[in-house]
């Protein structure tokens, strides 16, 4: 083509050097744009190599390793969002949007400028050096004599491994899967001492609280924040179900080498190993562990993750406190138990847990059943022949805080089954128990005391962890008729009130409040346009709803349940003190003292006091009458209250008396003290005037003189130090008499200085005047004479300083 264009050139008449200027400028062209063709097509084929020779990566440019199969890329990078420019070498999915990173090098230690690179060093090992050459990190493997035989290949799993470029196929020296951050890739295995530690925050990738791994111990995975368990797989002998982490994911953990059953309970399907491929579990920053599934069409979705809840939280409520998910407030004490921190409680910290009211280990003792429990793992188990001889067993030991009896026959958790029948043993303090747990598990049974759960002979036997006290009624044979309006699941350990417009779940009940706690579906309450409204709740007389205790998500602070979430709403209802107990016969008032069977006026046949005894509504007994008032047990504890009571106050009104008379007599003593020192200085005054007025009026007032006047004397030389001899600086002003000027002495003390004007005719008239007047009015509403000085024609009076002028200042100015 290009020799017909010369051809075409020459017919035109072009000559021989215009030709071959022409071609030379023709071949430049060519080779420029195959060199650049060229160029192209490299960039279209990146490396996943770095080698000794030469081939490292920079933050500088760009520069970055993508897999074979373009999945993954390795590179430098800055979080994304993060305020402040701080580099980092990691691993993250090819052209993710936003950058999906699982695995960063040099995480503790970020580069803080451009400059740095990854490379094969001298010694044979793949390191981040900075701009002058220090290392941030490194493989940190022995020092070889043949580093150029050192090759680092990012592979399409993910996975950065580095050795000998001849035998790296079959020997590995190095690889970022055995130093994982806080991501879980298909290809790694849970075990030994691997394990997934968070990021500091979601910009920083430093290491965080909380890490998971292994427990090889007790065969289980965990997830610890800072040394304290806060979630538990659980164990792979757990009779009571642990459904907490799906099969599937037990199965990616272990790199598809554990045995896991198919089973219809499995919420994640058992897969084969290319169908992880796409999938990743991360532990977040607060600590989830999160299952990552990733699909052409909806990209990466959340699957599965745990903690799910506060309740899965390991021990949330502490030791022997139960949690239930669907309470407003999740978290209580065992019956028989009370929070260890009350304050703690109040404000929404459970982790303290509980601590028993009252000690065990007696013929009082008997044990609370709990349905559909979760409780952590029991320190031993054994082969028993019935729910009886694991009942005695416990009861015998004072150690024994609980046990649950598993019978061979049951299928209790998935196909596994236990040949005999087992009793469940825990000697140490109940742990992680959480009310209403969805996978079931044997029956637990608590041990308490009997007045724990029993506060009177006819209450009623607690439903589930809910006690019944007197006199609420589940069934006709205890508590009170007029009560009678709940029920008890004895196969759940439900209990339930029911009214007129249904039958509601009961969460609490207080007995020292005489209230309980009831949920009501009830959405349009929660609605913030009706919120605080209360439709009628229809109960029976013996039942009031308290309308100020209504919740529809005020929940503890740092609690969250699921109760907002399900719209329903807590309605708050107390009970009436009830009347006396319902007998039947005689023998039913033995547990009632100071009663009888009668029939009142209703027909009903009640337990009545006898005669001098009264029914104490809130005690529940008949209490004795003294004097023609109910009294307590004795006829002396009134007497004794009544004396106590009058010595205290007339203690109180003598000490009152002698106080007032105490200050009444001071009061008058400092008037007759005042009064004396007011005829002093005014005879004092009185001789001070008469003496310095005759001075004055005979021109004689002489240097000499200044002994007989009480007011003080000051020389001249110290009045001159004090005011820099009349300075102009000092001048505060002037007036008919002389000009003023302000003084300060050694000692720090500051004083208003009058100088007698030698002009003025009336200087000797106002200094009469002056010294006569004030020597009267010494006051202390009125500028307080200090002193004077006499001096030859220099006559000086020495007032009180004022730094904020006097008041004619503020009243004519």
């Amino acid at each position: 083509m290009i020799r017909s264009w010369l051809w075409l050139m020459v017919r035109r008449g072009l000559n021989q050097r215009d030709l071959c200027a022409m071609h030379s400028m023709l071949s430049t062209v060519f080779f420029t744009y195959a060199f650049l063709l060229c160029s192209s097509l490299l960039c279209c084929f990146a490396r996943d190599t770095i080698t000794f020779a030469g081939s490292s990566i920079s933050n500088d440019g760009g520069e970055t390793l993508v897999s074979a199969g373009k999945k993954f890329e390795l590179g430098f990078f800055t979080p994304e969002q993060s305020s402040v420019y701080e580099s980092y070498v990691g691993i993250w999915y090819y052209r993710s949007n936003p950058r999906i990173v699982v695995w960063v090098a040099n995480r503790d230690r970020p580069l803080l400028d451009d400059g740095a690179g990854l490379a094969v060093t001298d010694d044979g090992n793949l390191k981040i050096l900075d701009k002058n050459g220090d290392p941030f990190w490194s493989t940190a493997l022995q020092s070889t004599s043949k580093p150029g035989n050192r090759l680092a290949k990012l592979l399409d799993s993910g996975n950065l491994v580095f050795g000998d470029s001849n035998t790296l196929l079959t020997t590995i020296l190095w690889q970022s899967f055995e130093h994982p951050t806080d991501t879980f890739l298909s290809g790694m295995k849970m075990s030994g001492n691997l394990k997934l530690t968070s990021w500091k925050s979601q910009v920083d990738p430093k290491e965080g609280n909380f890490t998971f791994q292994l427990d090889g111990e007790k065969n289980q995975f965990v997830i610890v924040n800072d040394y304290i368990k806060h979630w538990t797989s659980g164990e792979s002998s757990d009779y009571f179900s642990s459904e907490r982490l799906p099969d599937g994911i037990v199965y990616f953990l272990s790199n598809f080498t554990r045995s896991v059953p198919n089973s219809k309970s499995s919420r994640t399907t058992t897969r084969s190993p290319s169908n992880y491929n796409n999938t990743r579990i991360r532990l977040d920053v607060k600590g989830e562990l999160q299952y990552w599934n990733f699909d052409v069409y909806t990209n990466w979705s959340l699957q599965w993750f745990e903690p799910r809840d506060k309740c899965t939280v390991f021990n949330a409520c502490g030791n022997f406190g139960s949690c239930n998910l669907y309470n407003m407030l999740a978290c209580r004490c065992l019956p028989g138990f009370e929070p260890i921190s009350q304050e703690n409680w109040r404000n929404g910290d459970f982790s303290g847990g509980c601590i028993r009211s009252a000690a065990v280990c007696g013929k009082n003792d008997t044990f609370l059943s709990l349905k559909m429990m979760r409780v952590g793992q029991p320190d031993t188990s054994f082969v028993v022949e019935d729910e009886k001889q694991c009942r005695d067993e416990c009861l015998n030991k004072c150690q024994c805080r609980a046990h649950s009896f598993v019978k061979g026959e049951v299928n209790m958790r998935r196909d596994r089954q236990p040949s005999d029948n087992i009793c469940l043993i825990w000697m140490d303090d109940l742990k992680d128990l959480q009310e209403e747990y969805s996978y079931g598990g044997p029956d637990l049974f608590v041990r308490v005391t009997i007045a724990d759960i029993e506060s009177k002979a006819k209450s009623c036997e607690p439903c589930g962890i809910n006690v019944i006290p007197y006199p609420l009624s589940t069934g006709s044979d205890c508590g009170d008729p007029m009560y009678f309006s709940f029920y008890c699941d004895n196969s759940t350990g439900k209990l339930s009130f029911k009214t007129h417009n249904g039958t509601y779940n009961v969460t609490t009940i207080n007995q020292d409040r005489r209230t309980f706690v009831i949920q009501e579906k009830d959405v349009d309450d929660c609605n913030a346009s009706t919120r605080g409204q209360i439709r009628k709740f229809n109960t029976s007389f013996s039942f009031k709803t308290d309308a100020s205790k209504r919740w529809c998500d005020t929940v503890a602070e740092n609690f969250i349940s699921n109760v907002s979430s399900q719209g329903l709403v807590e309605i708050d209802i107390g009970w009436a003190p009830p009347p006396e107990p319902v007998c039947s016969s005689s023998s039913d008032c033995d547990d009632w003292p100071n009663s009888t069977c009668n029939v009142t006026g209703n027909g009903t046949a009640r337990c009545l006091c006898n005669s001098n005894f009264w029914w104490d509504r809130m005690a529940l007994n008949c209490v004795q009458v003294v004097d023609g008032q109910a009294g307590g047990s004795s006829r002396k504890k009134k007497p004794l209250s009544l004396i106590v009571g009058v010595t205290i106050a007339s203690v109180i009104v003598l000490s009152s008396i002698f106080l007032y008379l105490c200050i009444f007599m001071r009061k008058k003593a400092k008037r007759r003290e005042s009064q004396q020192n007011t005829e002093r200085n005014a005879a004092l005054l009185y001789g001070t005037e008469k003496r310095v007025k005759s001075l004055i009026d005979a021109e004689e007032f002489k240097e000499e003189d200044k002994k007989g006047i009480d007011v003080p004397f000051f020389d001249l030389d110290s009045i001159l130090a004090a005011t820099d001899y009349f300075s102009e600086a000092n001048k505060l002003g002037r007036g008919g008499f002389g000009p003023v000027y302000k003084g300060k002495f050694p000692g720090g003390q500051e004083i208003a200085i009058k100088r007698l004007s030698s002009v003025s005719g009336q200087g000797l008239e106002e200094f009469k005047n002056e010294v006569i007047l004030i020597a009267r009015l010494q006051h202390r509403n009125l500028v307080r004479l200090v002193g004077y000085s006499i001096k030859g024609d220099e006559k000086i009076l020495l007032y009180e300083y004022m730094p904020n002028k006097s008041l004619d200042s503020f009243i004519f100015d």
